[in-house]
């Protein structure tokens, strides 16, 4: 029988759950697959912390380059994360010629363009289905279930994180900052939350998707990401709730012809639709093509254990492609259509728009003139006069669709006129 040695690189919370299931699990993968899967080395700076994990002190190292360097270890698991020295030794695996399993999304999104060529040059495999999505299987069908689908949209609830609060502060009606800290608390949320409620991570695991529905690499840094942070506010989910919607963190993924739509926002969706039944820490992509229609994937997108059930899928895969002596021909879409990215101003779509005006005489009219000016028409209004304080009152706006250059330029004129109490508030939607 085949014997496929593994190597994991990093030991917190998913390397431990990978190494769990491939030691508990070690007679099922073989019954299923044929091959005996051994995990024969693990890394980490810190060897000595309990992960409540039964492991063979002789396998833990603190030199994660030795693990990549035994000619023991036929598949090197990367669990470090980020795209400091993770990146040089999934590239240090790669030039060995040896396949890597990874689940890094911010080192795929940012130096993907790298790194999948050269695992491509080297003919060895590079497995990353859990790098978006955690315990959910997208990467794995738009990559083979839905390979024969020219694809149409993405919408993604991709963060655990932004997900629990905005269902939390929908609930109870409770401030974003409320929520945070409460998320913190439990574990939903880092001590520094940047990444998360900013909507970055939400932007590397987009970016990831893009690339398998289209071939495209796009650089993060020029793509357009809101976070929930200052954007949204418990009025608006109960405004947006008033008008048949609820608030979500999307990913939004388009192909418009050669152009492809990508950003990150906080996003109104139909209250009895698919997405707006995702609460708590759930995850899910929802995705129409040609062929399929609308397939929702949903689930954990994060945590120990689905995440590693993920990365252990990937190892089996790879093992298989050893022992059959092959491997994928390329782990990313190479397309010779020239698809570019959809300049952010141009992008179009209808708007929640709330906005803090005089209240008094001639106020509305004002700001009704501003946003025709802009040539930003209205579907409906509602003025809130239970909300009116200090002489302001608050008016809710949906809008036609119109594209994101009119609109700003609309909101910017709204903030600097004198009938303007605060900044406005805008949110897309997406029905």
């Amino acid at each position: 029988m085949k014997k496929i040695g593994v190597g994991i690189l990093g030991f917190g919370t998913v390397g431990a759950g990978v190494a769990a299931g491939l030691i508990k699990n070690r007679e099922v993968m073989t019954e299923r697959t044929g091959i005996d899967i051994e995990l024969r080395k693990i890394a980490d700076l810190d060897i000595t912390t309990d992960r409540g994990v039964a492991v063979d002190p002789a396998i833990l190292t603190t030199d994660a380059f030795a693990v990549v360097n035994d000619p023991e270890i036929d598949v090197v698991v990367e669990l470090i994360g980020g795209t400091g020295i993770a990146k040089k030794l999934v590239v240090a695996a790669i030039e060995a010629g040896k396949p890597v399993v990874t689940a890094n999304k911010k080192l795929l999104a940012e130096y993907g363009n790298e790194i999948f060529p050269l695992a491509a040059e080297k003919g060895v495999d590079i497995f990353f289905g859990a790098s978006v999505g955690g315990g959910i299987p997208v990467i794995r069908s738009l990559r083979d279930g839905l390979v024969g689908n020219e694809i149409e949209t993405i919408y993604g609830i991709l963060n655990g994180t932004c997900n629990y609060i905005l269902t939390t502060m929908e609930k109870e009606g409770l401030p974003f900052d409320v929520v945070l800290k409460n998320a913190q608390e439990l574990g939903f949320a880092e001590a520094d939350p940047t990444l998360d409620v900013d909507g970055f991570d939400t932007l590397h695991k987009g970016a990831i998707l893009a690339a398998l529905a289209y071939g495209i690499q796009p650089d993060v840094h020029q793509l357009s990401v809101e976070g929930i942070r200052n954007k949204v506010e418990a009025e608006d989910i109960k405004y947006a709730a008033e008008f048949g919607y609820k608030i979500k963190l999307l990913a939004i993924i388009k192909k418009h012809e050669d152009e492809i739509e990508l950003r990150v926002a906080p996003t109104l969706v139909p209250a009895d639709g698919m997405l707006a039944s995702v609460s708590g820490v759930f995850n899910a992509a929802l995705i129409k093509s040609d062929l399929d229609d609308k397939t929702l994937y949903y689930g954990r997108g994060a945590g120990r254990m689905p995440t590693a059930s993920t990365v252990i899928g990937d190892i089996a895969d790879v093992a298989r492609n050893l022992a059959a002596g092959t491997h994928r021909a390329t782990a990313m879409p190479v397309t010779k259509r020239e698809f570019k990215l959809m300049d952010p101003g141009s992008v179009k779509s209808r708007y929640y728009v709330r906005v803090s005006i005089k209240d008094a005489a001639g106020s509305f009219a004002t700001t009704a003139g501003i946003f025709a000016k802009n040539a930003v028409s209205f579907s409906a209004a509602m003025q809130k006069d239970s909300d009116s304080s200090n002489g302001f009152a608050t008016v809710i706006i949906i809008t036609h669709e119109t594209s994101k250059a009119s609109m700003d330029a609309t909101l910017k004129e709204i903030a600097e006129n004198a009938i303007s109490g605060a900044a406005p508030i805008c949110l897309g939607i997406e029905d």
